[in-house]
């Protein structure tokens, strides 16, 4: 159960998410412009950046081991201590001459311990909030979680492009990547006060055999729910397109004129991100206000589409490549906003009509890992494509990707009644 003593949701859950979101965007965009600053190539980025983000997806295979001991708590304690221990390595490792081999392994472990962390502080959100309150802060989840988005890009991102200018990117990215790391570490200590338990262990475990058991039940009880394979087409889907884009922005932003990009430097990339991030703040706090007031069934087709047409932003910029940073700040800063308040209702829709049930930690788990299968294929080719088609085709065909999300959330059904006060 959770702690006699409930700690206010404002003093946790700001704090939690943003140490979920910083490791992520670590890993999918902060190390995308640090490896393009060290000399590797679009390719091998796309591809290895994706990759490692697996963890994401396959948590669903460990998160019923979170149900089966200690509290949520200690597991979300135990992984913001590795990832912060994980990001110091990666820093170091970076003056090695086979850097890229050693950063990425060690990107690895965090994005193991990342995904851990999340399973946890999902459960904690879950066990220790009331549906009416899961949807009253569903806006600050995602607001705290892409505040960390905005700090790896305008923050720790910007002030290795101004650092590299003296000392070199190698030495730039070590104390960024330090900084961060040694953030995580504060966060673990800040948390070990203040964050509620997420109560105990669903089942106790007795035995291998008895683990095997459990396991086998929160994997079959999953895929028993009602509509699931309309709502695992729903939760890949949504997210396709963006798959797509996210890791080729930043590259087209930074690309020479000459090779159709725009020609920005880092620092410039990096403050148009931390930008973004503000934005998508405002979008996930506005988001979470309008399902609020309509309801999560009412509001879906809009936050869909305010998900996914802003990618016409980036095609305008592939076709018209203004010169003038303003037109890159105002599409960047549209994108994210209907960014922001789009995934807030993704993210409701698998609290509250997939995971219900005795294993909602772990089913909500299964959801976000699934939901990463929509963007890590898409991100591992993302990169060979836009250099196959150019980024004028490739934004375009990141439209096309946009079709199939909005054709399945016209159509998927809901399970559960919403709460009403």
């Amino acid at each position: 159960m959770n702690n006699t003593k409930q700690t206010h949701p404002a003093f946790w859950i700001p704090s939690v998410y943003f140490a979920m979101g910083l490791p992520f965007a670590l890993v999918t965009m902060a190390s995308v412009l640090m490896y393009e600053d060290l000399g590797v190539s679009d390719t091998q980025i796309t591809f290895w950046t994706a990759l490692i983000t697996l963890p994401w997806t396959l948590k669903p295979l460990w998160s019923p081991l979170l149900e089966m001991f200690k509290t949520k708590k200690h597991f979300v304690l135990a992984t913001q201590w590795l990832t912060g221990i994980s990001l110091m390595f990666v820093a170091f490792s970076l003056q090695l001459p086979s850097f890229f081999q050693y950063s990425i392994a060690f990107f690895a472990i965090l994005a193991f311990s990342g995904a851990t962390h999340d399973i946890a502080t999902d459960g904690v959100y879950i066990n220790a909030l009331s549906s009416s309150d899961q949807a009253k802060y569903i806006g600050w989840q995602g607001a705290a979680y892409n505040i960390a988005k905005f700090l790896s890009m305008s923050g720790f991102a910007y002030l290795a492009g101004e650092l590299s200018k003296t000392m070199g990117p190698a030495t730039a990215w070590m104390w960024a990547m330090a900084s961060c790391g040694g953030l995580m570490i504060v966060l673990g200590f800040y948390h070990l006060k203040m964050l509620p338990s997420g109560g105990s262990s669903t089942h106790v475990v007795t035995s291998l055999e008895d683990g095997f058991n459990t396991l086998w039940e929160v994997i079959r009880t999953f895929f028993q729910k009602k509509f699931i394979i309309w709502h695992i087409a729903f939760i890949i889907l949504y997210r396709f397109a963006e798959g797509l884009a996210l890791k080729i922005v930043p590259l087209f932003l930074k690309a020479p004129i000459a090779e159709g990009g725009l020609g920005f430097d880092t620092s410039t990339v990096a403050s148009v991100y931390g930008a973004g991030s503000v934005s998508f703040v405002l979008g996930s706090l506005l988001g979470g206000h309008f399902i609020s007031k309509r309801g999560l069934k009412r509001s879906l087709m809009y936050l869909a589409l305010a998900f996914n047409i802003p990618f016409v932003c980036y095609f305008l910029l592939s076709l018209f490549r203004p010169e003038d940073i303003m037109w890159v700040y105002a599409s960047v800063l549209t994108e994210w906003f209907g960014y922001g308040f789009g995934f807030v209702g993704l993210m409701l829709f698998m609290m509250q009509q997939v995971a219900p049930g005795k294993y909602k930690m772990a089913h909500y788990a299964f959801a976000s890992g699934i939901m990463n299968l929509g963007i890590i294929p898409s991100g591992m080719v993302s990169g060979w494509m836009s250099d196959w088609l150019g980024y004028k085709l490739f934004f375009i065909w990141v439209l096309v990707a946009t079709i199939p999300a909005l054709l399945v959330t016209k159509f998927v059904p809901f399970v559960y009644k919403e709460e009403t006060k």
